[in-house]
């Protein structure tokens, strides 16, 4: 077993477990209608996945099951394919999520964790909101009590809030109690349970008052199915989302993990998290879910709740399989009261601040940021490709960088200094040579060169052959040249111990 459950579990991880529970299981509802599937399927995603989850996890606190993010790229990945709710499409999301499950294990199986930082901090910065933006849009019509004409997400989501005059009261009254509930209830206390007042009103309220309003319905969930017979003709189709869900999905799970590891003073690791967040997948896919992913607000609340170690987690999922004899109980749920546990949870991720305070510090990276949330909003809701371009555009900014030098210049009496720093690799080598003979052409009277190579992070054989290109220049023009701050394991390189090493390709 992983090291987080070495120790058995406690009655901190049982309390903790069971308060986490009575959040999940109305939120998996919210978060399996959010990707297009069937109500039940949420309880499915919420209740083995956590138990397979728990033995392989690092984290103590981490929390898995079905989560915004990735319940809206589910939905973009899936929404194409397939009418959501259909008998296919809840194939196609048994067989993305193998995939999302397969694609995490083999990362963290070869130790290639660092992979997740693909996503770079300026991509996300962009992505989160934007996509947290498309998940409000989406619910916005059920919170209201709408039908909207057919449209993409934005589309109806613009005519819902041009036509006030259709919302229906009782929608909107629900909404704004489940709101209330929720961010009143974190007022009172962290760990007050406002989801669940929220749901329980408003089953009462519904059944009382007779609520006219569309509802969950009859939630057949019995034991979660085992489901082999998997759509393989798609498998093609949906390779690229479900790589992507793995990257970005990861990103949550890493960020609660690593916090949590500080504050605590103990280790993580990456690599354990990525086989965890695959193994719940896995049993996602095989046992009637969909792709799942760690959620922050759930883990905060398992720690504040006293858990102690990943038995918390267990006894969650445990939690939820006992519920699904009786999710009948549910079936008078109004659909704005999920529309309302969306938008939320969501909330609180549309920050904005942090990637505008990116222009002053750094335009490229704010480059990044602005066109990953302009392709999210215009690609909806097919976001696989908005994240695929943003990772693109990251390399190609960080490429542009790294192919120039930045090389401070100073005299000192008839000596001219120059200090590269950065990485000197084959594609700044070219750049390297010529800033060096400008530098050499724009000090005429010089009559010594000093190379300051304790800037440069790494050196490679183009880089080497320039710097020893530039200095056979800068001694054929009659100047005396010296390299300082030459790290060992480049010194052979830069010296040129054998003559032939000078044109290594015959050139």
């Amino acid at each position: 077993m992983g090291r987080a459950l070495r120790r058995g579990p406690s009655a901190g991880d049982a309390i903790a477990g069971v308060s986490v529970a009575l959040i999940l299981i109305p939120q998996s509802l919210a978060y399996a209608t959010l990707a297009g599937m069937p109500p039940e399927r949420g309880l499915y995603a919420a209740g083995i996945p956590l138990l397979v989850a728990a033995p392989l996890a690092s984290s103590p606190y981490l929390q898995t099951g079905p989560v915004a993010v990735t319940s809206l790229l589910t939905f973009g990945a899936l929404s194409g394919l397939a009418t959501p709710g259909s008998d296919r499409y809840v194939a196609l999301g048994l067989a993305l999520a193998l995939i999302v499950g397969l694609v995490r294990v083999l990362v963290g199986a070869l130790r290639a964790g660092v992979v997740a930082y693909l996503m770079s901090r300026p991509m996300l910065m962009g992505f989160v909101p934007a996509a947290t933006l498309l998940i409000l849009a989406s619910q916005l019509p059920t919170a209201a009590g709408v039908s909207p004409p057919e449209g993409g997400i934005l589309e109806q989501a613009a005519w819902t809030v041009a036509n006030v005059g259709e919302w229906a009261p009782p929608a909107v009254a629900l909404t704004a109690l489940v709101l209330l509930a929720m961010f009143g209830g974190r007022w009172l206390h962290p760990l007050f349970p406002g989801v669940l007042v929220a749901v329980v009103a408003a089953i009462l309220l519904s059944v009382g008052l007779d609520y006219g309003g569309s509802t969950i319905g009859r939630i057949d969930a019995g034991l979660p199915p085992l489901s082999l017979k998997l759509p393989l003709d798609a498998v093609p189709t949906l390779l690229a989302g479900g790589v992507v869900i793995a990257l970005v999905g990861f990103a949550e799970p890493a960020s609660i993990a690593r916090a949590f590891a500080a504050r605590d003073r103990t280790t993580w690791s990456p690599n354990r998290e990525f086989v965890s967040q695959g193994g719940a997948n896995l049993a996602a896919g095989l046992c009637g879910g969909f792709p799942v992913g760690g959620s922050f607000s759930r883990s905060s609340l398992n720690r504040e709740a006293g858990a102690r170690s990943a038995w918390s987690g267990a006894v969650t999922g445990a939690a939820v399989l006992a519920f699904l004899p009786v999710a009948f109980l549910l079936a008078p749920l109004p659909e704005a009261v999920l529309a309302a546990i969306v938008i939320g949870a969501v909330l609180p991720l549309i920050r904005v601040g942090p990637v505008l305070r990116l222009f002053p510090h750094s335009k490229p990276q704010f480059l990044i940021s602005a066109v990953t949330f302009a392709l999210t909003l215009a690609l909806a809701p097919r976001l696989e490709r908005a994240v695929l371009g943003g990772i693109a555009l990251s390399i190609a900014v960080h490429l542009w960088r790294e192919l120039r030098v930045d090389i401070r210049v100073w005299e000192e009496g008839d000596t001219v200094h120059v200090r590269p720093q950065g990485v000197l690799w084959f594609g700044a080598a070219q750049d390297l040579e010529i800033r060096f003979l400008d530098i050499l052409a724009h000090h005429l009277d010089a009559r010594r060169l000093v190379m300051h190579l304790d800037g440069t992070g790494r050196l490679d054989l183009s880089g080497a052959l320039a710097l020893r290109s530039v200095r056979e220049e800068a001694e054929r023009s009659g100047l005396q040249t010296e390299m300082r701050g030459v790290q060992d394991r480049d010194r052979r390189l830069v010296d040129g111990v054998v003559e032939s090493e000078r044109d290594p390709i015959g050139l």
